[in-house]
């Protein structure tokens, strides 16, 4: 297709960094958003990167050639089934979630054979939320895996991924289980552990809990940052890839076990070699582009 009209549902961090990508390589002829808050969608139009806003998800898709959904995994299927009998023959929906398998399930069963989903998600965000955190250049220089099955359309499949690839992404596939594997271990664990680091230092008594907090250290502060993601967005996430994120966490648990011991019985061998390969994975991921070697990460302080 030739520029396609394209529909925003969910206009915080990744609908509108979407909003401006699109904008900014010239990849639609319209971007219509939906969002619940009247006060967003205001915002959305007085930022600019939506060309139109309407107060349903159905009026915001008409005439639209490709859907984004940007919202909670748990509000995904109750708006498909709102807006797909209304969308274009052949347009196509796709999405952005952390988890691939349940919207994947999901919205099979409602595509009445004229509407095609590519479920995508992009390797890409921060702790920030809302229209004002999106930017044009989340998406440049990082993944985006789509995990379509044996009966996505080829050529939906090819829309999506132009659009992605005209944003600055690398584009990628995966079977949707695998995916869900895959981010369990680098994505939901790592923000389990988070929210439960903080928490836990959020039970300390008063004077304890200040000094931490007076006295954080780099990683301290990185676990906060994470930590402070939007809570409905996470509470899904691991609510939708249970069964992924039990397994890893139970792998986690053994590991852990395992460096308490070698603590309590003093062997430094063990916990070296623990620590050299973990600085291999390290490497490995700055040599891959995914992260800077910077001093301090980058940061400013």
């Amino acid at each position: 297709m030739s520029k396609p009209n394209i529909a925003l549902i969910g206009l915080g961090l990744i609908g509108s960094s979407l909003g401006h990508a699109l904008k900014k390589n010239g990849l639609a002829a319209h971007i219509s958003g939906y969002a619940r808050s009247a006060e967003t969608r205001a915002r959305a139009m007085e930022i600019g990167f939506v060309d139109s806003v309407h107060e349903t998800a159905q009026e915001a898709v008409i005439d639209a050639d490709v859907v984004f959904f940007n919202t909670p995994l748990s509000v995904i299927k109750s708006l498909a089934e709102d807006i797909i009998p209304g969308l274009k023959d052949n347009a196509i929906l796709t999405d952005v979630g952390s988890v691939k398998a349940c919207v994947l399930k999901e919205l099979t069963p409602l595509l009445d054979g004229r509407i095609h989903f590519v479920p995508g998600h992009p390797i890409a965000g921060t702790e920030q939320s809302g229209p004002d955190a999106g930017f044009a250049e989340l998406f440049e220089e990082r993944w985006c895996i789509l995990t379509p099955d044996e009966n996505t359309s080829l050529i939906a499949v090819e829309e999506v991924s132009k659009l992605w690839r005209g944003m600055g992404s690398d584009v990628t596939f995966m079977d949707a289980d695998h995916h869900d594997l895959v981010l369990a271990i680098t994505s939901h664990l790592p923000h389990l552990i988070a929210y439960n680091i903080v928490g836990t230092a959020a039970q300390l008594e008063n004077d304890t809990r200040s000094e931490v907090i007076k006295y954080s250290a780099s990683g301290f502060r990185d676990f906060t940052r994470i930590a402070s993601s939007d809570p409905i967005m996470w509470r899904d996430i691991f609510l939708s890839n249970k069964d992924a994120v039990l397994e890893m966490l139970g792998r986690f648990s053994e590991d852990l076990t395992a460096l308490q011991a070698a603590i309590r019985r003093g062997d430094g061998r063990y916990l070296e070699d623990v620590f050299t390969r973990t600085r291999g994975i390290r490497d490995s991921i700055i040599e891959a582009g995914q992260d800077t070697d910077s001093p301090n990460f980058g940061r400013d302080k």
